[in-house]
């Protein structure tokens, strides 16, 4: 039996909660997640390590709605994201997709990249890196030096 395959999924708003304990994310389907600590500010861009997981959030102006997408994600059913309204973004070895204006991820080998500039997204932008045993969380606090366009 083969298993079933992954598309890319559309995300929806979803509630956002900006706390001192860490980031908490509200879904559609009543659940709530929280990404533990602070965010540590990166500029331009946040490369994740093979085999981590990579979920971006982006919010709205007022920080208290967002749009997130989970990115190379090939365990999550697309019925669980839809009822979620978290979306999913496939990209190959070597190529870039633009999720959100103002946010490209990418892949190169094993690793995802998330470039993006939180003045063209028009809210806060993080990162969620994770596996196993360790979790970071990032925010990307202001565009890459060369600009978006060297990145698409």
């Amino acid at each position: 039996m083969s298993a079933p395959s992954r598309s890319d999924v559309p995300p929806t708003s979803i509630g956002v909660d900006l706390r001192e304990e860490g980031v908490v994310v509200e879904y559609l389907d009543g659940r709530t997640t929280l990404y533990r600590g602070v965010p540590e500010s990166a500029e331009g861009s946040v490369t994740a390590g093979p085999g981590k997981e990579t979920h971006v959030l982006v919010t709205d102006p007022t920080e208290t709605e967002g749009v997130m997408t989970y990115v190379n994600d090939y365990k999550t059913d697309d019925e669980i994201l839809e009822e979620s309204g978290v979306g999913r973004v496939i990209v190959e070895d070597g190529e870039r997709d633009e999720v959100f204006p103002g946010v490209i991820v990418g892949r190169e080998g094993q690793r995802n990249e998330v470039v993006a500039d939180p003045e063209i997204a028009g809210g806060r932008v993080f990162v969620f890196v994770e596996d196993g045993w360790t979790e970071g969380s990032y925010e990307i606090v202001e565009g890459p030096e060369d600009g978006l366009d060297a990145h698409r």
